[in-house]
């Protein structure tokens, strides 16, 4: 499923118009009903329902939704917030069907008369304002948004809610509080942004009638559990442990070998075939009981953390994790440094190997195999000199910029984990849930993605399916067995094999 921004939203529409002949008063027709058909599943017919209606297309659906839900029999009161002259075009048509069909609208005089309609209702829907926004609601609107916003009722919105901007890198504005927003077409960026996904509420997005084979590409999409059914490789019969990976995880240390271990219990279970852990001498014993599947590399040691030189015990493999657990010592940047620049496989560089790579940046562009980052927001911060907040107000771009600028794959984690590759294009993941705000939850993700990075022809599938992998088995530990308070990162591990089992089987 496509992101879209407001440009591209645009084009769309355009294009149903260009390409398709889809008159835009038809659209809008499907447009409103498709969201009416969305919303009755929160409305019950005793509901007193505000329908809060402004210009443009966001208008004009406020008029189709009003309408068909005055004809299905609920009780809806049609507030028009902005002047007459300001409802033009399709718009203006949907509003002469709405009148011409026995319905009348209040327009907006005073905010007090509009607040004495609040106190009596049950429900306000709000398609006041669309993707169109520029910085801060004026007035009325500011004012009307205020006042809802203070009621003790469920608030819904049409396609994003008013003020809310649909693209990223806006952080100065104000909005409607919505509990549900009936997403059309397409989710817009702001839905997976820190600071403006929680005004929409829970949502859903609804089909209305676009062109899809006529629609400009976005090269951005949402990335969902049905998506890794379609895309996870199926082991063939006649397949042996060499068929499906051959990878070594280097980390871990004397005095943090539980980092490494999880994630190559992780990979374990998330079906690579052989695993070789690198660690340091001493660590060995205390990791190994841990992973009695995996074999052991000595490495060197200084001030209880890895270093070394030499890396002809990592050559032969499949692929290579870097960085749990391996600490912050000048020998264990002195090793990354030369993995990186000697070690030719698909390679993952995850924590502290993160934090030593700012440095060596230049190397990884120079790589000819693949190279994979996963860092949380703070991580990607100290990689790219910008603030968290930077980096949370616009991670699409900043992610997109950077990975096309070193040549890497980057996993930008988070509630929406954002997956772009070097040609720019992204994915995203919103499943898991705050269950996994513990320690160990990156390692354990690192140990998924490097496993499927082993098994699959298509590096980009292979990182989307392994970050909905990770959070779904949350999710599905949450419903049954943990709450997000007691979850561990080691109870993901062992839940994984219900998830690969669920998507294994619906696949059939």
């Amino acid at each position: 499923m496509d992101i879209v921004t407001a440009q591209e939203m645009y084009e769309w529409d355009r294009a149903a118009l260009d390409a398709a002949g889809i008159e835009g008063k038809m659209l809008m027709e499907s447009a409103g009903r498709a969201v009416a058909d969305d919303m009755v599943h929160h409305i019950r017919k005793q509901d007193k329902v505000i329908v809060l209606i402004g210009s443009g297309n966001n208008g004009g659906d406020g008029f189709v939704i009003a309408r068909t839900l005055l004809n299905r029999g609920y009780d809806i009161e049609a507030w028009q917030v902005v002047p007459d002259e300001k409802i033009t075009g399709d718009a203006r048509v949907h509003k002469d069907i709405f009148v011409a069909s026995g319905f009348s609208v209040n327009l907006y005089s005073s905010l007090e008369e509009l607040q004495l309609s609040f106190q009596n209702a049950d429900i306000i829907i709000d398609a006041m304002v669309g993707i169109g926004v520029k910085g801060r609601l004026r007035t009325p609107i500011a004012e009307i948004v205020e006042a809802a916003n203070g009621h003790s009722v469920f608030r819904m919105a049409v396609d994003l809610p008013s003020g809310v901007p649909a693209d990223e890198g806006i952080v100065d504005f104000d909005a409607f509080h919505a509990d549900y927003t009936t997403v059309i077409a397409a989710p817009k960026m702001s839905a997976f942004l820190q600071h403006s996904r929680p005004y929409y509420g829970d949502y859903c997005i609804v089909e209305i009638g676009l062109p899809i084979r006529k629609l400009p590409p976005v090269n951005r999409g949402l990335w969902r559990k049905e998506d890794v059914r379609r895309t996870l490789p199926v082991r063939g019969e006649n397949s042996h442990k060499g068929s499906h990976g051959k990878g070594v995880m280097v980390g871990g240390s004397l005095l943090m070998p539980g980092s490494i271990a999880m994630a190559g219990r992780a990979a374990l279970r998330s079906g690579v075939g052989l695993l070789t852990i690198a660690t340091v001498e001493r660590a060995i014993s205390s990791i190994s009981p841990y992973l009695q599947e995996a074999t052991f590399v000595g490495m060197e040691e200084e001030e209880c953390a890895l270093t070394g030189q030499a890396t002809d015990q990592l050559s032969g493999y499949d692929g290579i994790a870097v960085g749990m657990g391996m600490g912050r010592k000048r020998g264990a940047k002195r090793l990354l440094e030369v993995i990186v620049q000697e070690v030719e496989a698909p390679m993952l560089i995850d924590a502290d190997g993160l934090y030593h790579l700012k440095e060596i940046l230049d190397v990884v562009r120079e790589r000819k195999s693949p190279t994979v980052l996963t860092p949380h927001p703070g991580e990607f911060a100290h990689l790219t000199g910008l603030s968290i907040q930077d980096v949370l107000q616009s991670p699409f771009s900043y992610s997109r910029e950077f990975a096309a600028k070193y040549g890497v794959y980057l996993v930008l984690k988070g509630p929406s984990t954002i997956i772009t590759s070097p040609d720019g294009e992204q994915r995203v993941d919103v499943s898991g849930n705050a269950g996994l705000a513990k320690g160990g939850s990156g390692d354990v993700l690192s140990g998924v993605l490097f496993a499927m990075m082993l098994q699959s022809d298509s590096l980009l599938d292979a990182l989307s399916n392994g970050c909905v992998i990770h959070g779904c088995t949350a999710e599905s530990l949450t419903e049954e067995k943990h709450s997000k308070r007691d979850l561990l990162a080691s109870d993901v591990i062992e839940g994984l094999s219900r998830t690969f089992r669920t998507i294994s089987s619906a696949s059939r």
